[in-house]
């Protein structure tokens, strides 16, 4: 596996891979609805390609292909990290969490946000968040629910 940065040309990647991750991995923690409202089968690009290009985007790769990503900000907060189905639970995500980590702590950094999935709450909490909150966020008359996490650092 290897890191790279991202750009908006990877968009496409990111969004499929996303979308599958949504609506594979998610499944026991988000119904159907849910799961559609969050991940919708066709994705609007023109809002993916101005939200990644918002971002600093680091793909985690192999000869196989796309295996995960993360977008966040240089203020700290983690906004997206995904794992291909395929490539759950072998160690994708904490690569791309620990890389992420370290370049905002060479920014200068001291305090991380994010908005957790019911299923990346815990992976969160392993990497030293704390929930700030339970919430529950509102797509098209569905609602997603959700922690607030931060992290801060010594």
């Amino acid at each position: 596996m290897r890191l790279r940065e991202g750009s908006t040309a990877d968009a496409v990647a990111c969004v499929e891979l996303f979308t599958a991750a949504v609506h594979d991995l998610a499944k026991e923690h988000y119904d159907s609805a849910q799961r559609h409202v969050w991940a919708p089968l066709q994705p609007d690009m023109t809002l993916w390609q101005q939200r990644l290009g918002s971002l600093q985007l680091l793909l985690a790769e192999e000869a196989s292909g796309l295996l995960g990503f993360v977008g966040y900000a240089t203020d700290g907060h983690i906004d997206l990290l995904f794992c291909a189905p395929e490539a759950a639970r072998r160690g994708v995500a904490s690569a791309l969490y620990r890389e992420a980590e370290a370049r905002l702590r060479r920014l200068g950094v001291d305090h991380l946000c994010t908005e957790a999935s019911l299923l990346a709450q815990p992976f969160f909490l392993h990497q030293g968040f704390v929930i700030e909150a339970r919430e529950e966020v509102e797509r098209a008359g569905v609602l997603l629910p959700r922690y607030r996490m931060s992290k801060t650092f010594d």
